[in-house]
């Protein structure tokens, strides 16, 4: 028997059995079953369709982790509309490419990031904007209760849905030029889901705690995953370590996910005030990006009584592809937390290969060095319209492979362990940063000849933007400008997130015979101390 997997059957199932239960603690204080979350939801695709969204367009959400972006998901996805969500943090102009590349005709967005989009408004293909108080909006915005509250849930049909439809668009962070829109189907979706309930043990009397943002890969599947079973979602407007621990408290969170600058926010506040670090629920917490000391995870698991899953993917992979969380695998004592902060075995389902640039497995070493590649039904369809990418991505050392440009290590159980990165990514607090994009704004700089940007340990968020600067006056000693100023020149130009953090004046850069800039040596350097050449603190 063959049944399309569609991610609409995730809320169907929680109305059908889970109804009159806990859904969603909102950050308004207001609770809501599933059977009134799928009813707001009904009434949003209703007035989503009055205003003319049909099956297949694009509608993007702006909004940190509140329940408007759960009904908003779900309310776009019965449409068999696209869901687009957004990246809080990025600035107006980024909106504005996203919003024509991916050619948006509504926007849902937070009031207090709608003037990013109030800005830029008049440059996009956009007809609709919502936002869910429009008094605190400039511009003519509608009103996200009154137009549910106006709409019929019974006024929506949904269309036939197929499961190779594409259901959502993820954009990168731009890594390697303009951000590149990530379609995932109904398809890779459902099985992305599946493979985390199974993974991360997601039960119906969880109570998950969003402090992953719900536009990273749509929470990680956690919008789905969560709702399907019928457990509980508490939602947030941001990530705050004393509210964190009063909520897990207070509410019995047994579930949550963060990056490991949380992490440490937490350790660091936990040092300073011995808060209760669980309710009546154990704890467990994921962790992705880049890979947490061992120290953190110690502390976690021994101090805080958290049980630390690490795991590992990218918005092109689903993106968990790997878990470190292969208990007979583990070592008991003090051992274990080396290999927990390793990226681990493959997710069921899933082939992880560690290739060299024939495209042959490296062997089981521990020490030779090859590109990680992944084949699995969690994969994505490819770039919106970008053909020639998407090509590029599956086919450079193994066809028909995804491509992830991080380079790693595989030892004899077959765990791998990244070692550095093929690509010019940074990974700060979780964050994707392009070292491309911060020497092309740090070049347009007049007192800037020459620069190169490389992640640089950071103990607060992994690894953090270092640029490398040859004045224009030729002199490092009197460069002409000083290092706040170059980065108060690159937060202007872009989200602060992305900005170098730290500057250092040199007289020249280490290039090739051609003349390419050696980045590997600089990283050598700055990491000189570290175990190895990713961000852990």
């Amino acid at each position: 028997m063959h049944k399309p997997l569609l991610v609409t059957d995730f809320l169907d199932r929680a109305r059908e059995y889970y109804g009159d239960e806990e859904a969603v603690v909102a950050t308004t204080g207001e609770r809501f079953t599933y059977e009134q979350l799928g009813e707001r939801a009904d009434r949003l695709s209703a007035a989503l369709a009055e205003r003319g969204v049909e099956k297949g367009d694009r509608v993007a959400v702006l909004d940190p982790n509140t329940h408007y972006h759960l009904e908003s998901a779900y309310g776009i996805m019965q449409l068999g509309a696209v869901h687009t969500p957004l990246n809080y943090r990025l600035t107006a102009d980024d909106f504005e490419y996203v919003l024509n590349d991916a050619g948006v005709d509504a926007v849902i967005a937070d009031y207090e990031y709608a003037e990013k989009i109030e800005a830029i408004r008049d440059d996009a293909p956009t007809e609709t904007f919502v936002t869910n108080d429009a008094g605190e909006v400039e511009g003519d915005w509608e009103d996200f209760e009154e137009v549910i509250r106006s709409a019929d849930p019974d006024d929506y049909r949904r269309p036939e849905m197929d499961e190779d439809d594409v259901i959502t668009i993820n954009y990168t962070s731009g890594t390697t030029g303009d951000p590149k829109g990530v379609m995932r189907t109904h398809r890779t979706e459902t099985l992305h889901a599946y493979l985390i309930t199974v993974h991360q043990e997601i039960r119906d009397d969880d109570v998950y705690l969003w402090t992953l943002p719900m536009f990273h890969v749509n929470g990680w599947g956690h919008i789905y995953a969560v709702t399907g079973t019928g457990a509980t979602h508490v939602c947030t407007r941001g990530v705050n370590a004393a509210e964190i621990f009063d909520v897990v408290v207070e509410e019995d969170v047994s579930y949550m996910c963060a990056a490991p600058t949380v992490l440490n926010r937490l350790i660091d506040y936990h040092e300073q005030h011995g808060v209760e670090t669980a309710g009546e629920n154990s704890v467990r917490i994921a962790t992705a990006g880049s890979a947490p000391p061992e120290a953190t995870i110690r502390t976690v698991e021994d101090e805080f009584g958290w049980y630390l899953k690490h795991v590992y993917g990218a918005t092109e992979t689903g993106p968990l592809v790997t878990t470190s969380d292969a208990r007979r695998l583990l070592p008991e004592g003090e051992e274990r937390f080396a290999l927990k902060k390793r990226q681990g075995i493959p997710y069921l389902g899933t082939e992880v290969a560690v290739v060299d640039e024939d495209g042959d497995d490296v062997p089981r070493d521990d020490a030779t060095l090859g590109e990680i590649v992944v084949r699995g039904n969690q994969v994505m369809e490819g770039y919106w319209e970008k053909p020639e990418a998407t090509e590029e991505a599956f086919s450079r050392r193994r066809e028909g492979w995804y491509h992830t440009g991080d380079l790693a290590v595989v030892d004899e159980n077959g765990m791998v362990s990244i070692q550095d990165r093929k690509k010019d990514i940074i990974i700060s607090g979780g964050e994707n940063i392009s070292s491309i994009e911060l020497e092309d704004t740090l070049f347009d700089h007049e007192a800037v000849a020459d620069v190169a940007v490389i992640p640089a340990p950071s103990d607060e968020w992994g690894e953090t933007p270092k640029a490398f600067v040859v004045p224009a006056s030729g002199d490092p000693d009197d460069p002409g400008v000083t290092g706040d100023e170059l980065r108060a020149f690159a937060e202007d130009r872009l989200a602060s997130y992305k900005a170098v953090r730290r500057v250092e004046f040199v007289e020249t850069l280490p290039t090739t015979a051609t003349g390419k800039v050696q980045k590997y040596e600089l990283r050598e350097r700055e990491w000189d101390e570290e175990d190895r050449m990713v961000g852990e603190g």
